[in-house]
C-alpha cells in the first residue's frame, strides 16, 4: 500500500497500483512497475544470472575486507563495484560450470604501493607465514606504519580466515593461526595494505600462492 504523507501533490511510498514511489537524492520518483514477460530468458541471460549469483554468493563471506577495501564511489557501494570488477575479470569455466579464477580475486582496490617482493610460506604447523619486503624512503603511496590485511580461504571447506590490520608494514612478516581442521587442506593466500595515515587509502589485494597446510 502506497502513503501519501503530505498532500495529494506531495509524493508518496511503496506501490500504488501499477506505479511505486520512492524519495531519491532530494526527488520524489515515481515509476511504472515493470510488466511480468513471458518470455524465456535467453542462454546469455541465463549464463549471466548464474556468474552473478556465483560472485555475490562468493564475496558475501568478505564483506568487511570488501568495504574497507574498495572506496564507495557517488553512485555505487564498495560491493557493487566489487561484484562489477570480478564478472569481467574473475570468471571461468564453461555455461553451466562457471567457476572462480581465484588468482583474479580482489577484495581491496586503490593507489597504495604493495611491496616488490613477497612469499607465503608455512614454516609452523597450523600457521600461514606472510613475508614481504620494505622497498626504499617513506612517500605518498607508501608508509612503514602502513598496516597489512591478510585472507586465507579454504576451497574444500568453503572457508575463509582473515585479518584486518594485523601487523605494520615495517613488521616485515605475519603469522596467521589456521583452524585446526584446515592442517591437510590446501588454501588461497592473499594480502593487502592500509594506510593509517590517510583514511581511505588502501592497495590492490595480491594473489600469492595455493599452498598445504601442515
Amino acid at each position: 500500500m502506497g502513503i501519501i504523507r503530505s498532500g495529494v501533490f506531495s509524493g508518496f511510498r511503496k506501490k500504488v497500483g501499477n506505479v511505486s514511489g520512492a524519495f531519491f537524492r532530494d526527488l520524489n520518483v515515481i515509476k511504472t512497475l515493470p510488466r511480468p514477460s513471458g518470455k524465456a530468458p535467453t542462454q546469455k541471460q541465463i549464463d549471466q544470472r548464474n556468474k552473478f549469483g556465483l560472485i555475490t554468493g562468493f564475496l558475501s563471506s568478505m564483506s568487511d575486507l570488501i568495504d574497507a577495501g574498495y572506496m564507495k564511489g557517488s553512485s555505487t557501494s564498495p560491493m557493487n563495484e566489487a561484484v562489477a570488477y570480478h564478472l569481467k575479470n574473475a570468471i571461468t569455466g564453461v555455461a553451466p560450470n562457471f567457476t572462480m579464477d581465484y588468482t583474479k580475486i580482489r577484495f581491496s582496490n586503490g593507489k597504495l604501493s604493495i611491496p616488490a617482493t613477497f612469499s607465503v610460506d608455512v614454516t609452523t604447523p597450523g600457521k600461514v607465514d606472510f613475508n614481504w619486503s620494505l622497498d626504499g624512503t617513506d612517500h605518498k603511496y607508501k608508509d612503514a606504519t602502513d598496516m597489512i590485511n591478510v585472507l586465507v580461504y579454504n576451497p574444500t571447506k568453503h572457508q575463509f580466515v582473515s585479518l584486518m590490520a594485523a601487523a605494520q608494514r615495517s613488521a616485515l612478516t605475519f603469522s596467521l593461526q589456521m583452524p585446526p581442521d584446515f592442517v591437510g587442506d590446501s588454501v588461497h593466500c592473499f594480502f593487502s595494505f592500509s594506510s593509517l595515515r590517510k583514511k581511505n587509502l588502501n592497495s590492490k589485494s595480491v594473489y600469492v600462492i595455493f599452498i598445504p597446510i601442515a
